[in-house]
């Protein structure tokens, strides 16, 4: 048992972690787990009985299985290297773009020298997996070969021999362009556009063992995928058409599911929300609302480390998306910089996201310089998250576990026994909380 243990141990070591640098060496084993400070690259990609893999040229597939009862010949993977030492050089005028941030790479084929570039065998490899990878055929996407990126980076002053693992990637496109090299003058290459495929669901990691399951020639195809990454699964069935859904995009990885944006149920902060919730959903009190939204965002910011200044709620007719103003300040003196904040407060039933609409709203105002902040007892869909982490809109989300945790906090600073208590407290203060003017005064206060 302890044997079989330790072995499952070894073969879930056996994972490519995006954005890690693995150590590419000459006269290294498969054995040694780490290597010049680095982990082995020939450790993690061993298999057993089979040659080990290769990163010594640009486009490297691995060793093709072939056909056999049951089984179609296949190629396990093609193993794509943008080379560090050489990028931009003479000998190499070109720059391969790898954008692992965004899922996005473009690649710049292997031929050389003048004469027909599809011959070059990487650039032939990939123009003959390239129809696979377009195909409108589910049956022969899933033939496909997988492209796993790397890309040469320095380390400790060491040029050569530095892997970074990139990401798991499909062909989105293949186009001809010229190229020149003082040796040989102008000549014809292709380049071509990948998609970087999302590893979230396996915590950004590549799980070696899908690809030795398609280098095993006993396996079929449909057998091997017991370790393939979800990202893959699902562009097989979509194609091309639906890569968008299945792209790595970091915004994703900043993006907040529902449920760990509501209390838990029986927790304080669930009891709180409630009681928030049930003391402004009536429509006449809603809009008062809005003092609690401010007094919240100003605990926020000054618990975080920032110094937030009160400002004022505006009246509830023509406030033109803006309910709230204060202002943040960094530094003191002649030095400081003051950055004006607009806000938006929505009491809304806590199971149903936020409207987007509202969102928006609150984005359009923002002028150069300012920033917003949105206030829900409710909490933020994973499409809204998207838009506004995507567009950069410099916007203060609080949802409603948040609202919660924060009103508990000025409820305790306030004295007060119950959350009822200091919600009624400040509702005497709202009608004299009320001012009309332009939020750019709060800059001159």
């Amino acid at each position: 048992m302890k044997d079989q243990a330790e072995a499952g141990v070894l073969e879930r070591s056996q994972v490519l972690r995006l954005g890690k640098t693995y150590r590419y060496a000459v006269g290294v084993t498969d054995v040694e787990y780490e290597v010049d400070g680095l982990e082995n690259f020939f450790r993690v990609t061993s298999c057993p009985g089979k040659a080990r893999v290769q990163l010594d040229k640009g486009i490297a597939p691995i060793g093709k299985v072939k056909s056999s009862p049951g089984v179609e010949s296949r190629t396990p993977a093609i193993l794509i290297s943008s080379t560090l030492h050489n990028k931009g050089s003479a000998l190499n005028p070109w720059q391969d773009q790898i954008d692992a941030d965004h899922g996005v790479a473009r690649y710049f084929g292997d031929a050389k020298s003048a004469g027909n570039p599809s011959l070059a065998t990487g650039n032939k490899l990939l123009l003959s997996e390239y129809e696979k990878h377009l195909s409108g055929d589910a049956l022969e996407r899933a033939k496909a070969t997988p492209l796993i990126i790397f890309e040469g980076t320095k380390v400790d002053g060491r040029i050569k021999g530095n892997k970074k693992f990139s990401g798991l990637a499909v062909i989105e496109r293949a186009e001809l362009v010229t190229q020149y090299n003082p040796k040989i003058g102008y000549f014809t290459n292709y380049v071509f556009q990948f998609a970087i495929l999302s590893l979230t669901p396996e915590d950004e990691e590549l799980d070696w063992r899908w690809i030795n399951d398609r280098r095993n020639p006993d396996l079929p195809l449909d057998a091997t995928l017991e370790y393939a990454p979800k990202s893959w699964l699902r562009w097989i069935k979509l194609g091309n058409e639906g890569v968008e859904l299945v792209r790595r995009q970091v915004s994703t990885l900043r993006v907040k599911k529902p449920e760990s944006q509501k209390p838990k149920n029986g927790s304080a902060e669930a009891k709180a929300l409630n009681e928030i919730y049930d003391f402004y959903s009536n429509e006449s009190s809603k809009h008062r609302f809005e003092l609690l939204a401010s007094l919240v965002v100003m605990d926020f910011v000054n618990s975080n480390g920032g110094t937030y200044r009160y400002g004022w709620i505006t009246r509830g007719s023509g406030d033109h998306g803006v309910d709230f103003v204060g202002k943040v300040e960094i530094g003191s003196g002649f030095s400081a910089v003051q950055v004006l904040v607009i806000g938006q407060a929505k009491c809304e039933i806590p199971s149903n996201p936020t409207n987007g609409k509202d969102l928006a709203r609150t984005v359009a105002r923002l002028k150069r310089g300012w920033i917003g902040a949105y206030v829900t007892t409710s909490y933020f869909s994973e499409n809204s998250q998207k838009e506004i982490i995507e567009d950069e809109y410099p916007l203060i989300k609080i949802n409603g576990l948040v609202l919660a945790q924060h009103a508990i906090r000025l409820r305790d600073a306030a004295g007060k026994k119950t959350l009822k208590e200091y919600l009624q407290s400040i509702d005497l203060e709202y009608p004299h909380r009320i001012q009309q003017r332009r939020p750019e005064d709060i800059l001159w206060i």
